[in-house]
């Protein structure tokens, strides 16, 4: 909408998501345009397979790669015909497959920023494992500048994501890395909603320290001394340790309260 554009440049947002194409007249683009111009205010092209102009797919039901491209490739000359070039792209499919490939011919064929982006990618479970499909292997190639987990979720648990995804994926430092694993018949403690509390206190005080949450005392110090701190169970007790050297033990109803007074130490 055309309206609603102007208005959001008009109280200087950072930045505006619209589709030229689907505005309408060339006089209302050209509005657009010239606000953005005047206030230096870049424009998302995003294209999605849910919003593909007909003319382009011709009714075919299966999204590809090239309509994702083509679809692009028509919003943005109208930009820079109209001598519009602060221009960021995005092609979003919900099948993680075409996104990759449609990006990775974007990368190709476009000299603008790409955001990118795995649309409706549904639920938290679903859509966490179809995003990290999608997006992993261009970032991996250097492929992205920005980019959006998309979740039906709240807001909040897409940017935790998208910062855990950007940190396993080495680009992106400043993020706490939390281990544990996946329990097994040897634990003997609350190893799941430890797992969890401590997780949460970890990115939401932003310390950007390594700490394990193990299972068991046989294995957890020595898989996890690369860990600055750890907590590894045991029969009914857990033992805290640093770098793989066990410092003290504790009990399973005190674990996660001396657990963060360590973490407070570090």
């Amino acid at each position: 909408d055309a309206d609603l554009a102007l208005t959001c440049i008009d109280n200087n947002i950072d930045a505006i998501r619209i589709n030229p194409g689907n505005i309408g007249k060339i006089d209302k683009i050209k509005k657009v345009v010239d606000a953005a111009k005047n206030k230096k205010i870049p424009i998302r092209i995003g294209v999605n397979g849910g919003s593909l102009d007909k003319d382009i797919f011709n009714g075919d039901s299966k999204i590809k790669a090239e309509y994702l491209l083509e679809s692009a490739s028509k919003h943005i000359k109208i930009l820079e015909d109209l001598g519009f070039f602060d221009i960021v792209i995005s092609l979003k499919g919900s099948n993680a497959i075409e996104t990759i490939q449609a990006y990775k011919m974007a990368a190709e064929k476009f000299p603008y920023p790409l955001h990118l982006g795995v649309t409706e990618a549904g639920p938290k479970d679903i859509g966490l494992i179809r995003s990290s499909a999608g997006l992993s292997p261009l970032l991996l190639e250097g492929i992205g500048d920005t980019i959006r987990i998309s979740l039906s979720d709240e807001p909040e648990e897409e940017i935790k994501a998208a910062n855990r995804l950007l940190h396993d994926l080495g680009l992106k430092k400043d993020y706490p890395t939390f281990i544990s694993c996946p329990t097994c018949g040897r634990t003997q403690v609350d190893l799941i909603p430890t797992a969890k509390i401590i997780q949460n206190y970890l990115e939401e005080n932003k310390i950007n320290k390594t700490v394990a949450i193990m299972g068991c005392i046989v294995n957890g110090p020595g898989e996890a001394k690369h860990a600055d701190l750890g907590a590894a169970g045991g029969n009914k007790s857990w033992v805290i340790f640093k770098k793989g050297k066990v410092i003290r033990s504790v009990s399973n109803e005190n674990i996660v309260e001396e657990l963060i007074k360590e973490i407070n130490l570090l």
